[in-house]
């Protein structure tokens, strides 16, 4: 029922977890899709090999921690693709530290990566939106950036930074139509959380505290971003919709 044929995605963080589920819906809805990913250039390349079809995949490293490496990405993304009709902010980092131990740089590298370099890409891709009059993001946070999180502060800082983001960037874009959204998993189970989830003490007491009774998979995530990238929403913007098996219920 969902179609993007003709339009051009790019996804952050593409190579594993949710970000890979989202570039294998976006390529079986029929788009071309762009992907970036910073460290596993090996396992980038081999996901590219696995499609095949009318629509293209290409992927391109990106350190989101460096701004010059970001502007030439997209600089060669917009290049290769003509331009980007949807963008999927997904790329991100989540280390523990409390707060009387966290460090400068700490902060500084969760805010980069999550927080900074989705204000980076977006705005570097929203010139292209705009001339086009036709636009799409979807920026990935977290039940973090409603509740806070302890001991991950800075984490829920940078989260809570990109729902605001999202809603100001909703009001802003509108009348270029271009829509902002956000979607805010819960635990999912992914590389990022597997050494927290491989614990059965913490893998119990997560499980205990989701209605549904099972942790996301990927591609439960990734649905929910399709959807809001496809004709189906296109009078949805500046929504923050929250996908964690009912373990935080907020508007």
């Amino acid at each position: 029922m969902i179609s993007l044929k003709n339009k051009n995605v790019l996804v952050t963080g593409g190579s594993r977890g949710i970000g890979k589920a989202c570039v294998d819906l976006f390529f079986k809805a029929g788009a071309d899709v762009a992907f970036t990913f910073q460290h596993a250039a090996e396992q980038a390349k081999k996901l590219t090999v696995g499609y095949s079809g009318s629509s293209k995949v290409k992927y391109y490293k990106m350190d989101l921690g460096k701004p010059s490496e970001i502007e030439e990405a997209i600089a060669s993304i917009v290049k290769d693709f003509g331009n980007i009709d949807i963008l999927v902010n997904n790329a991100g980092i989540w280390k523990e530290a409390a707060i009387d131990e966290m460090s400068l740089e700490q902060w500084n590298e969760t805010m980069n990566i999550n927080l900074t370099s989705t204000y980076l890409i977006t705005k570097l891709v929203v010139p292209g939106m705009k001339k086009n009059n036709f636009g799409r993001i979807i920026n990935i946070a977290s039940t973090a950036g409603q509740r806070g999180e302890a001991f991950h502060s800075h984490y829920a800082a940078s989260k809570g930074g990109m729902i605001s983001l999202t809603k100001s960037l909703a009001s802003e874009l509108g009348r270029h139509n271009i829509t902002v959204n956000c979607v805010a998993p819960g635990w999912v189970i992914t590389d990022m959380t597997t050494d927290s989830l491989d614990d059965e003490a913490t893998y119990k007491k997560v499980l205990g505290d989701i209605p549904l009774n099972k942790i996301a998979t990927p591609e439960e995530i990734a649905g929910p971003v399709l959807f809001l990238a496809s004709d189906l929403a296109s009078h949805i913007t500046g929504e923050i919709l929250n996908v964690n098996g009912g373990s935080v219920l907020c508007g």
